[in-house]
């Protein structure tokens, strides 16, 4: 069976999930947009810092994909099921100073200009986020699980019963009624905390009674953190979590940096990059897939279609995303009146989003070349391709443009679009990087003769 017909498969499902746990962030961004401008500022401060430190850990955790594919694709039940404990002993090692982070988040909010208003609602929306990075990071573990076996289903299940229950607890939390005051952003990162509460109780029940999970023996001789295999986690994972980390700060800074041309540009560049992230869903959804794909085969010993999987995966995922591109620019203007009320918002939001459509190729190329990569075992490279890339490029560069250094930038890259400018150019010169790496690992393996199937 072709490569392409699996990942296409497993990606399908993990879209529907991933979408529905962005969903939370729409939810938030169009119901805080609703509530005040100074609670959408908060959100897009808040939201900013909250995923720099998720998604840096996220990153880490998430090496338990290519180490339970390698150990599943070699029919070693039992290693999945040791993966995955050390995997959650890691996940609860990483919450804490991610949680202190949020709990302490003065020095970071030193880094906009932001209102003492918002800044206040931006400490309370973190507190509350802060007590659920533990559940996620867990539920993450859970979702590493299920991916690199390519059971992605009752991942896609729990997320679609978060994000109903995550809507309406939102709107009451949010703009209160019941006896309930409106708590504006905060209420936000209390219906989030509540959600992940749910779906750690039942993902946890899941686990320990679905038949599927039998053969790796989860709960059973639950086993002590080993540095070996906290290791090799580790020898995967913190590069990994370092290109997470130099990606989402790249792109998070940008927030901060746009705060200091004011709200209404700070809450149209919210809007953008919400949609980003919503569009980043499908690329993200084919990578995943793809990582586990290769890694099963790695596992297999079949290196020369594990490679040739990575191709076809990354070509799936920029031809789709091509599609999706346009499909925003034709559909931009309904898209932004979706979100917002405020006429000037709009207008700087139907500015920024032109970007979008060319964003999203570099965007794909790069993130599912990364997940291949890291699926072969190498994780260093692309880390320090991001480091240069994304922050020599798309944050130096985009200060340059965005605050007319030299004053001979122009006007048209003034301002947020001079940030987005450069953070295209930056996703397109790592994507670049990364292509070409994937190229060059795989010269042994296109030699390398077809594992033949046993009769």
């Amino acid at each position: 069976m072709p490569a392409w017909r699996p990942i296409a498969r497993d990606a399908g499902s993990i879209l529907i999930g991933q979408l529905a746990t962005i969903g939370f962030g729409v939810a938030d961004t169009l119901m805080a947009g609703r509530a005040s401008s100074e609670d959408l500022a908060a959100l897009s401060v808040g939201a900013a810092l909250y995923v720099s430190i998720f998604i840096g850990l996220t990153g880490v955790v998430q090496a338990l994909i290519p180490v339970v594919g390698q150990h599943h694709g070699g029919g070693e039940p039992r290693q999945v099921g040791r993966a995955f404990q050390q995997g959650v002993w890691l996940a609860l090692a990483l919450a804490v100073p991610g949680m202190l982070l949020m709990f302490f988040p003065g020095p970071l909010l030193a880094l906009t200009d932001a209102t003492p208003e918002v800044a206040q609602r931006t400490r309370d929306y973190l507190f509350w986020l802060g007590w659920g990075l533990p559940l996620a990071l867990l539920l993450r573990c859970f979702s590493a699980l299920n991916q690199g076996i390519s059971r992605p289903m009752l991942v896609t299940a729990l997320q679609l019963g978060g994000l109903a229950l995550k809507l309406p607890l939102n709107a009451w939390l949010v703009f209160g009624g019941g006896g309930l005051p409106a708590l504006g952003v905060t209420g936000c990162a209390l219906a989030t905390l509540i959600v992940l509460a749910l779906q750690g109780i039942l993902g946890g029940a899941i686990l320990a009674r679905h038949p599927l999970y039998a053969p790796f023996s989860l709960w059973r001789d639950w086993d002590r953190p080993r540095w070996p295999e906290q290791k090799e986690l580790l020898r995967l994972g913190l590069p990994a979590g370092a290109s997470y980390f130099v990606e989402v700060t790249a792109f998070a800074l940008m927030a901060v940096f746009i705060s200091h041309f004011g709200t209404t540009a700070l809450a149209g560049h919210q809007i953008v990059a919400n949609l980003a992230s919503v569009a980043y869903m499908l690329p993200l959804s084919i990578a995943v897939a793809t990582g586990a794909r290769v890694a099963q085969l790695r596992g297999a010993g079949d290196a020369r279609a594990a490679w040739h999987a990575g191709c076809q995966g990354i070509g799936m995922a920029v031809g789709l995303s091509m599609t999706l591109g346009l499909v925003l620019f034709v559909l931009r203007s309904p898209i932004v009146m979706a979100y917002s009320l405020d006429p000037a918002v709009r207008a700087i939001a139907l500015q920024l989003i032109v970007f979008i459509a060319v964003y999203q190729i570099f965007d794909a190329a790069q993130i599912t070349t990364a997940f291949a990569l890291r699926s072969l075992r190498i994780a260093l490279a692309p880390a320090v391709a991001y480091v240069v890339s994304l922050w020599g490029i798309g944050l130096a560069g985009g200060w340059v443009l965005g605050f007319n250094l030299g004053g001979r930038i122009p006007q048209a890259l003034h301002g947020a679009g001079g940030f987005w400018a450069a953070n295209v150019a930056a996703l397109a010169l790592v994507a670049a990087l990364l292509v070409l790496m994937y190229r060059r690992v795989g010269r042994p393996f296109r030699r390398t003769p077809p594992v033949q199937p046993a009769p």
